[in-house]
């Protein structure tokens, strides 16, 4: 069977551990869309590894792993991630295959970002200055694009890191008054990423369709979450690929009809990084102790994230943009000790009630929540290994997020290990 992981909210959401455990059942896990902005967890025993582009499947030994042509890759971040899974005994040799379509992230990319949130001031989005989207704009404009293929013709290369970083300096200066960048350098440093990344480097796209052929099981990763997909999600605050299911055909060049099951992955409550409207927002103690018990501080950047309650007018239209099979709630263990919970199931916007998630941020800025209100609980569950075994409100509360979101709810998460995960 071949499946697809996607996130159903602003990112964050716990893919991380939800495609560890499928690729046990995996042969090849593809990861096919962002790039470094990404942070994905995965806690094996007392082990905790956090991903940026590698796959989340690359901590299991037999599984092959793919970096298909949607993703921007960070040739620095990359080297790093493979030579920290070796010093713990994990090797990527013969198993990881990074496509020769995908497009570099250089430092030119990065400055770009940065200066650019600079002068936006209090109107910055709030990107993680990864220069994931300075990559995205080069990919579109064509003209200064450079590719992970690109590092087989280092004389080539050369010469259009000439033309590029000089078209860059002359933005940098007369946009930012920023001082210029050395081309020499930029090619110093891809040298040794071509030496370090070419032996991974393939046409991934005909290798997915002979593994495919060949009657191999394929684990698709969505990155971010699907509410910050570039068409689909609440522009202008979204990511510059297409993190929900819909990005994955044009990621990897799978078609969506060789997918059996795409999984949506939720938290048991809402949690979104940087600028943009959040209307279960609770910026007080509730959203305080939620931030605090769960953790809730970014993987890449160590930024607070902002929390609220369950909002499933937007999981309900992820859901139905994604064509969701089945749901993972995770992070259920952060909510325990409150003595009531809130679900938001519809909202009111100029005096009306919308059921359906308008991705239009000034619309979505003027939502205001109704609320479900149901009974919390003070048990602590994370040791509780059966569905039946929850605290009855519990069991309730996931009951009802599955009625509001017309989908089923197969994986739930009562902690960040393997084993605190109960199979319904």
């Amino acid at each position: 069977m071949n499946s697809c992981v996607v996130g159903l909210q602003w990112g964050d959401e716990g893919k991380g551990k939800v495609v560890d455990i499928l690729a046990e059942h995996s042969d090849i896990v593809v990861r096919y869309n962002g790039g470094s902005n990404a942070g994905h967890t995965v806690v094996i025993g007392d082990n905790r590894f956090a991903l940026h582009l590698l796959p989340s499947g690359s901590v299991r030994p037999n599984i092959s792993c793919v970096i298909a042509n949607a993703v921007v890759v960070d040739p620095e971040v990359l080297i790093k991630e493979i030579e920290t899974l070796a010093q713990k005994n994990i090797t990527l040799k013969d198993r990881l295959f990074i496509s020769e379509s995908a497009h570099v992230v250089l430092d030119y990319h990065k400055k770009e970002d940065q200066l650019r949130e600079e002068s936006l001031g209090k109107n910055k989005l709030g990107t993680t200055i990864r220069g994931i989207g300075p990559c995205y704009a080069d990919k579109a404009g064509r003209s200064y694009a450079v590719r992970m293929g690109d590092f087989r013709e280092l004389e080539q290369l050369k010469e259009k890191l000439q033309r590029i970083v000089e078209y860059k300096n002359k933005v940098f200066a007369a946009v930012y008054d920023a001082e210029p960048m050395s081309a020499e350098d930029i090619f110093v440093k891809c040298k040794l990423y071509a030496d370090k990344l070419l032996p991974f480097t393939i046409d991934t796209t005909e290798f997915l369709h002979k593994a495919i052929g060949d009657g191999k099981s394929v684990l698709f990763e969505g990155a971010q979450g699907s509410l910050l997909d570039l068409d689909h999600g609440t522009f202008p605050y979204v990511t510059s690929s297409n993190s929900s299911s819909l990005g994955m055909p044009a990621g990897c060049g799978v078609p969506a009809k060789m997918v059996d099951k795409i999984f949506g992955v939720v938290k048991a409550y809402t949690t979104r990084v940087g600028a943009g409207p959040f209307p279960t927002e609770q910026d007080n103690e509730i959203g305080q102790y939620i931030r605090d018990k769960g953790n809730e501080y970014g993987t890449t950047t160590g930024r607070p994230r902002r929390c609220g309650w369950f909002d499933a007018v937007a999981v309900s239209y992820a859901a139905k943009i994604g064509a969701i099979d089945s749901v993972a709630l995770l992070h259920l263990d952060t909510l325990a000790g409150l003595k009531e919970i809130k679900i938001c199931k519809t909202y009111k916007i100029n005096g009306q009630e919308k059921t359906f998630f308008p991705t239009n941020a000034t619309r979505l800025s003027q939502a205001q929540p109704i609320y479900e209100t149901v009974a919390g609980w003070d048990e602590e569950i994370t040791e509780v290994g059966d569905f039946h075994e929850l605290p009855v409100n519990a069991q309730e509360y996931i009951g009802r997020i599955e009625e509001q979101i017309s989908k089923p709810i197969t994986i739930v998460g009562v902690g960040p290990k393997r084993s605190q995960t109960i199979f319904r």
